[in-house]
């Protein structure tokens, strides 16, 4: 029997999302054309039209996609949560997973958002202030040290360090298995360098908590008004 996984094969227009990504990310949204992705899910260029009116608007689709799926799920573990740390910590163990998990996506919003047409990238913009309000008030109600209206700046900056830190995993961890357009898993060969998932995601996890904690001490001691 062949040693590797099988899955159901992704609906069309995911296998197009998924290889627009992956050739979005490695090649730079204009260095790839709309037959090339057609290619690589196995249909003609044009044919990609059925689904996705053109290379813009399959940017916007996994910009846009990307920043409801993180404001949604967010909202919904910290809605979950049995108290401000718990919310915390699962905050953080899901943008861990979109991390590890999607980083072609983590790397066209670091290159590609300028390609969004202007309504896009204020969409984009826009939810992303939400997430990152989000995260600001769990970790201040986590945190209460950072509850002081004082402490609010270092509470956002400590975000926004976290972020920046779990959005790093794409130059970091082991690379992700590769899979065709089906979503079946090929043979990867040997794995280069980089740590693997249960690795990362556990390193990740003390650091993330580490730099809120780190902020929360800063805070205390300096004092108030400080």
């Amino acid at each position: 029997m062949p040693n590797r996984s099988t899955a159901p094969a992704l609906p069309r227009r995911d296998q197009i999302r998924k290889e627009a990504a992956r050739l979005f990310a490695a090649r730079g949204f204009l260095g790839v054309g709309v037959d090339e992705i057609g290619k690589a899910v196995g249909i003609s260029g044009p044919g990609l039209y059925r689904h996705f009116a053109g290379k813009d608007a399959m940017l916007a689709d996994l910009l846009v996609g990307i920043s409801e799926r993180l404001l949604d799920e967010g909202r919904r573990r910290e809605g979950e949560a049995a108290g401000p740390r718990a919310a915390l910590d699962s905050l953080i163990d899901g943008h861990i997973d979109f991390a590890l998990d999607d980083r072609d996506l983590i790397t066209l919003h670091d290159r590609e958002l300028l390609h969004l047409k202007e309504d896009d990238r204020r969409r984009v913009r826009r939810l992303q202030r939400g997430y990152v309000e989000l995260w600001v008030t769990v970790v201040r109600e986590a945190f209460p040290p950072l509850a002081a209206p004082e402490a609010e700046p270092v509470a956002r900056a400590a975000v926004h360090a976290v972020f920046g830190l779990l959005n790093s995993t794409p130059h970091s961890a082991a690379p992700q298995p590769a899979q065709n357009a089906q979503g079946v898993q090929a043979d990867s060969g040997p794995e280069r360098s980089g740590l693997a998932r249960d690795s990362m995601a556990a390193l990740l996890r003390a650091l993330a908590q580490g730099a809120f904690a780190a902020a929360a001490a800063e805070v205390g001691q300096a004092g108030p008004g400080a």
